[in-house]
């Protein structure tokens, strides 16, 4: 390609460059344009709707209705700001909009951007107003529909409460004065709003129809608490108070003491709070009463509990009164023939001072239990506390006995075993001298070649432990952990010299056996022929065992599973 080629191709690139780059800044002014545009177009529109007719058509509905001072001062104002808004500020915003267009038109948009703003903003600014104004009128012009309306709903309202008190009229009879003046009172304000009405004092109008509005919600809460009231604080609660009271004294007179309750002053409480709740129902204030009504209730109601847990803490007082004096005496007996045997006890069982020393703790807690016990029933002679609080002393009285004669019955199993031990220790002397006995028979029911040497030792050692424990029962006094040491030691080494002796005997029975088996094989085999020799020289040593496990070992190699067979032929 040749040099001119490529100078025609950067100019064609440039030209299109420049073509697309102008086109799209084209594109963009257009857009903004178009922008701009819309926003004057919606400021104007906007400007346009601050002054709508509903304005002027309320304004003329207020001018028909003017029939008294207060309404043509508030008329004349009201035509005063409309004018200003009118002639005054939506003028300013006109001449804003002109100024937003010549700016567009010069192409000013920094400028453009500013202006726009603040117009917004004052278009704002005066539609409120305008808005403001509107609702204001708007609420004298739909007042009377309004109000109607809302008359009307009342007195729908205000006819169910009348009907409701005619129908049931006797459920009112504490507060049927208060409540029939409040009537006539409801009555004088429909008429009152009529008037207001007919006069146009809509001021005046909106105050009697929240004033009828408070009277008839406050009787319709009136009619329907009203019989509650009645029926609780004239019914209910004067005869559950009557009740308690003789309840009361019948209990006291039965030897109750029930001063914690302090019934005297809260009925006196309950009484005043009563006469409260009615004095502010005869002026038709009924805010809380059924609430403070039912809280009387619901304590009373809880008064009969409180008797019946005295009825029930007074069987459990009286069933402890007799329980416990009659068990702290047996255990008082049972501890002091303990205690006074204790010099006795300690001398002949080499007891120390510790070791009785929760005889002293039991005779002390004893003591102290007894003394409290006392002090409770004084309170009761006395009437000093309510059988609820005797009842949990004596229950708390008596787990702390339960626990004293718990630590009695340890120490008596614990004293009475170490005569128990001395006792069994006689027992097991002849026990243990029948085991080595029959040791000695075991050993000399076969005819052994040799006696082992441990045998001998075990022999020896057994007889000397059995030496020991006779020692140590002569011994006064005894020591019953020794004694029981000696015990187990010499039952022990007996025991081990008799396993020792039937050891022997079953090894050397089961070796001679085997090695009678085993001659009949001497003749064709020599290496079992020497095992066999072998085996009969440990023998003659006293050596059992090893004979045994010489000759099961040769014989196994000619007839595997000899050692069952030997086995069987012993038990036979």
């Amino acid at each position: 390609m040749s040099q001119a080629t490529y100078i025609l191709a950067g100019i064609s690139y440039y030209i299109v460059s420049v073509i697309v780059i102008v086109i799209f800044l084209n594109l963009i002014n257009r857009h903004e344009k178009k922008k701009y545009q819309d926003e004057i177009i919606t400021l104007e529109r906007d400007k346009n709707l601050i002054i709508s007719s509903s304005i002027l058509s309320e304004l003329n509905k207020v001018e028909a209705l003017v029939n008294n001072e207060k309404l043509q001062e508030s008329y004349d104002d009201w035509q005063k700001r409309f004018k200003e808004i009118k002639d005054v500020e939506v003028p300013k915003i006109t001449d804003a909009l002109i100024e937003i267009e010549d700016c567009f038109n010069d192409k000013e948009y920094k400028t453009l951007n500013e202006k726009i703003a603040k117009a917004e903003l004052e278009i704002f600014y005066v539609k409120t107003k305008a808005n403001f104004l509107l609702d204001e009128i708007k609420e004298i012009t739909l007042s009377e529909e309004r109000n109607r309306e809302t008359i009307t709903k009342l007195k729908t309202k205000y006819r169910e409460i009348i009907t409701k008190y005619n129908k049931n009229k006797n459920d009112y009879k504490e507060v049927c004065a208060p409540l029939e003046l409040q009537f006539e009172n409801v009555d004088k304000l429909f008429a009152a709003f009529e008037v207001a009405m007919e006069s146009n004092s809509y001021e005046e109008v909106g105050k009697i129809v929240k004033g009828i509005d408070d009277l008839i919600g406050n009787l319709g809460v009136v009619i329907e608490e009203a019989p509650t009231i009645i029926l609780m604080g004239k019914n209910l609660i004067p005869n559950k108070m009557k009740e308690i009271k003789a309840i009361n004294e019948r209990m006291i007179s039965e030897g109750f003491n029930l001063d914690y309750l302090n019934l005297e002053y809260n009925i006196n409480e309950a009484d005043k709070k009563i006469q409260d709740v009615f004095a502010r129902l005869n002026v038709l204030n009924v805010e809380d009463s059924i609430f403070e009504l039912k809280t009387i209730l619901d304590y009373f109601d809880g008064i009969y509990n409180d008797f019946d847990k005295e009825k029930q803490a007074r069987k459990i007082f009286e069933e402890y009164i007799r329980k416990i004096v009659v068990k702290a005496n047996k255990l008082e007996k049972i501890n002091n023939g303990l205690y006074r045997k204790l010099d006795v006890i300690k001398y002949s069982y080499d007891l120390t001072d510790d070791d009785v020393k929760v005889i002293e703790i039991i005779k002390q807690e004893l003591i102290t239990i007894k003394k409290d016990y006392n002090e409770i029933v004084d309170a009761h002679r006395n009437k000093s506390f309510a059988y609820t609080r005797l009842g949990k002393e004596m229950e708390r009285l008596n787990v702390r006995l339960s626990k004293t004669e718990e630590k009695l019955d340890v120490a008596l199993k614990s004293l009475g075993s170490l005569e128990e031990d001395e006792q069994r220790a006689h027992e097991q002397l002849d026990e243990i001298r029948d085991i080595l006995k029959r040791a000695k028979t075991r050993i000399n029911s076969y005819k052994l070649p040799l006696i082992p040497n441990s045998y001998y030792v075990q022999l020896s050692e057994a007889n000397v432990a059995i030496k020991e424990m006779v020692k140590e029962m002569n011994k006064k006094p005894v020591s019953i952990k020794t004694l029981n040491i000696r015990v187990d030691t010499a039952r022990d080494l007996v025991l081990k010299l008799y396993n020792t002796s039937n050891e022997v005997v079953k090894t050397a029975a089961m070796t001679e056996i085997a090695i009678m088996y085993g001659n009949r094989y001497r003749p064709v085999n020599k290496n079992l022929d020497l095992e066999l020799t072998r085996a009969e020289e440990l023998f003659y040593k006293g050596e059992f065992k090893k004979a045994l496990e010489n000759t099961i070992r040769a014989i196994n190699v000619i007839e595997p599973g000899v050692h069952e067979k030997l086995l069987d032929a012993i038990k036979k």
